[in-house]
């Protein structure tokens, strides 16, 4: 059996874990990590393991190519990369690692919000350029988390995390999903009476044809004034030039974003240049925890794989 391992991985953690799950297994990697050497190893291995980082798509032709893998695990939750319905076509299970980083992501949101709340970051900026902003910061007035109202889009693992976290501290929550859930802790509102309440507008839903665009200008529009974007989905979600145009004009009161439509995204994109702004490089759901779950959870896939068992987690 062998095993292609495709995630960036310097410090051998994933690949030590899948060599101990499936001691009898090879776990090959790619040298250059280009879609040609990605292309030649395909046919002569049973197992691929898939790049979290974005930079080794699998598409149509590596689909055609590997129809005979008895798996593609991803190692996380997203498959933005891969195409999943070509790669069914060829009868190979796509599985990823559902929930393995929701609560790191959801801490971040939180903490995100807190931050933005007490211009905690532009604070920080205007005191290594020698200010001392205590005036500006007391007159625009800092806000406790406690009094925002949340509002969460989407609410699977990481939605669901995130109402919890804001609600313990006092926030009122509420979401929005394709469906309202009987066991939800958050009240359900329809998206636009969502969007009217949210003081916080947390974004949490995969990246699908339905949500590529869905927070545009109209929507933010309809935000209460100094309202705070935060997006922990997937930067297609929300359309950039629409945010920009809002954070430019002082209407809404910051953002948060791990992710963006580009990344990374350029040296002279704008938001690397407004104030009120949080930028991360995608790694909401990275803590050493989340990523040690995640890897458990691919290892132990591929090992019941190898051993003759079906996989779990399949799309």
């Amino acid at each position: 059996m062998r095993i292609l391992l495709l995630a960036p991985d310097e410090r051998d953690l994933l690949g030590g874990l899948l060599r101990g799950a499936a001691p009898d297994a090879e776990v090959v990697r790619p040298v250059t990590r280009s879609r040609d050497e990605l292309r030649a190893l395909l046919p002569d291995v049973d197992i691929l393991v898939g790049d979290w980082s974005g930079r080794l798509p699998l598409g149509a032709v590596e689909a055609e190519i590997g129809g005979h893998l008895r798996l593609l695990q991803q190692p996380g939750v997203g498959v933005n990369w891969i195409d999943v319905e070509a790669w069914r076509r060829a009868g190979v299970p796509v599985a990823n690692t559902p929930g393995a980083n929701a609560a790191s992501v959801a801490e971040w949101a939180v903490v995100a919000t807190a931050s933005l709340s007490r211009s905690m970051g532009w604070a920080h900026d205007r005191l290594r350029a020698g200010e001392w902003p205590q005036e500006q910061i007391l007159d625009h007035g800092c806000r406790d988390l406690g009094e925002r109202r949340v509002g969460i889009v989407g609410f699977g693992d990481i939605g669901r995390r995130c109402a919890g976290l804001f609600a313990a501290f006092g926030c009122e929550v509420a979401y929005t999903a394709r469906r309202p859930r009987s066991d939800a802790p958050a009240r359900y509102l329809p998206f636009d009476d969502l969007l009217a309440v949210s003081d916080v507008l947390v974004l949490a839903v995969p990246l699908m044809p339905s949500t590529r665009g869905l927070i545009g200008a109209s929507e933010l529009a309809r935000l209460p004034e100094e309202a705070i974007v935060v997006n922990v989905a997937r930067g297609p979600v929300v359309r950039t030039d629409a945010l920009v145009a809002g954070l430019r004009s002082g209407r809404l009161g910051g953002a948060a974003l791990d992710v963006f439509d580009h990344e990374p995204p350029a040296a002279d994109s704008e938001l690397r240049r407004l104030d009120r702004v949080l930028l991360s490089p995608h790694v909401a759901g990275g803590s050493a925890t989340a990523r040690r779950r995640i890897y458990e959870m691919t290892a132990a896939n591929v090992a019941r794989v190898c051993h003759g068992a079906a996989p779990r987690w399949t799309l």
